[in-house]
């Protein structure tokens, strides 16, 4: 299969037009950015299509590699409808941002900042947990037919451990 390089070269452009117009703070270029990014990936889902074949209608003379197949066609109509509503629903953000603050931008506030600045460590989340945390702890655990230190019972699971025993399971010679 031979690709259209002129068509490759568009979808990257308009790919890359639309990221760089998303990373910005206008409402506005947000929505354009949106809408090249829709595009190109309305040209990319009709690349991967293939060739051109005849009209996805049932003949019995015809071989089934000669249709087209329909399926790049409904995901290009479903990208297209997508996009047609997120195309209104931005449009109504912006409409009624204009409307509150007249302007388009998108400004930081200090709790964005704020969140911006905080370490990404957390002490409650990312502490180390105990092998025990019972706040009574036990001296023996049973294991088995046999008592077995507590500390020694956590790692009883690890690969490798010397306190399973090496015979199969269920008691089977």
């Amino acid at each position: 299969m031979s690709v259209n390089l002129t068509l490759l070269t568009v979808m990257g452009a308009l790919y890359a037009c639309g990221i760089y117009l998303l990373l910005e703070r206008s409402l506005t270029r947000v929505l354009l950015g949106l809408m090249l990014l829709a595009n190109a990936t309305n040209l990319l889902i009709l690349a991967t299509g293939g060739y051109a074949g005849l009209a996805p209608l049932f003949d019995k003379d015809t071989a089934a590699g000669d249709y087209n197949d329909p399926l790049p066609q409904a995901l290009i109509l479903t990208s297209i409808v997508i996009s047609f509503a997120v195309t209104a629903f931005m449009l109504g953000i912006i409409y009624r941002t204009w409307v509150l603050a007249r302007q388009d931008e998108i400004q930081d506030d200090a709790e964005d900042r704020r969140v911006a600045e905080t370490p990404s460590f957390d002490a409650e989340d990312d502490s180390v947990i105990p092998v025990e945390t019972s706040e009574f702890p036990l001296a023996t655990v049973m294991s088995g037919d046999r008592p077995v230190r507590a500390d020694k019972a956590a790692s009883e699971e690890q690969p490798g451990s010397l306190n399973v025993d090496p015979s199969p399971e269920g008691g089977g010679k």
